[in-house]
C-alpha cells in the first residue's frame, strides 16, 4: 500500500467514522453559541450521553457532532465543530437544547492491512503422466488489526515499517481540506 493510498484510507475512515467521544463537552453545562448551521453535505455523527437531572434521576442527551475543521495542538489530532442536541430529564420531559462549539480527539481506526495480493495465471503441468491444470488464482491476504488479533496487530505493523507517517499537521490540513470540498457539494 502506497504512501497516497494509505492516508487516503485515514481520511475516509476518520470522516466516515469519526470515532469520537464527547470528551471535554459537558451538555448540561454547555452554553449556546450562534453559529451558522453546518453545511448538509458535511457529515454528522450522532452523540448521546447521561448526567444527573435536578431531581436526582438520570436524564438524557441526544444530538449530532458536525466537524467545521480539524487542527493539531501539541501534535494530537483534533475534530473541532458544533455539538448541538437536546437535553431530557428522567420524566421525559425536555429541559433545554444545545449548541456547543467543541473540540474532541480525533481517533484513526485502520481497517486492515494488505499483506498479498497474488495473482497466477492460468497453470498447466504434466509431470511424468500427471497432468495439473488450474485456472487463474487470485490471492488476497489481509490483516486486521484490533484488539484480541495479535497476528493481525504483528502483521500490519510489520507491514507499515517503511510507511512514512504523516503529521498531525499534515493530516490535519488535509482534512480541513476536504471538508472545505464536501461543504461546496
Amino acid at each position: 500500500m502506497t504512501p497516497r493510498q494509505r492516508l487516503s484510507m485515514i481520511v475516509v475512515t476518520v470522516l466516515t467514522a469519526l470515532g469520537l467521544a464527547s470528551v471535554g463537552a459537558n451538555a448540561a453545562t454547555a452554553a449556546p453559541v450562534t453559529r451558522a448551521p453546518a453545511t448538509a453535505a458535511v457529515p454528522s455523527t450522532p452523540v448521546t450521553g447521561s448526567f444527573t437531572d435536578a431531581a436526582g434521576g438520570t436524564g438524557s442527551f441526544a444530538g449530532s457532532f458536525t466537524p467545521t475543521r480539524f487542527a493539531a495542538p501539541s501534535g494530537q489530532l483534533v475534530a473541532v465543530g458544533t455539538l448541538t442536541g437536546t437535553l431530557t430529564d428522567s420524566t421525559g420531559d425536555a429541559v433545554g437544547t444545545v449548541s456547543q462549539s467543541v473540540s474532541a480527539p480525533a481517533a484513526i481506526a485502520q481497517a486492515t492491512c494488505r499483506i498479498l495480493d497474488l495473482t497466477l495465471g492460468p497453470l498447466h503441468l504434466d509431470l511424468l503422466g500427471l497432468v495439473v491444470d488450474l485456472n487463474q488464482v487470485h490471492l488476497v491476504i489481509n490483516a486486521v488489526p484490533g484488539a484480541g488479533n495479535l497476528l493481525g496487530n504483528l502483521l500490519c505493523a510489520i507491514a507499515g515499517l517503511l510507511d512514512p507517517l504523516p503529521s498531525a499537521g499534515a493530516l490535519a490540513a488535509v482534512l480541513n481540506f476536504l471538508l472545505a470540498l464536501l461543504a461546496q457539494l
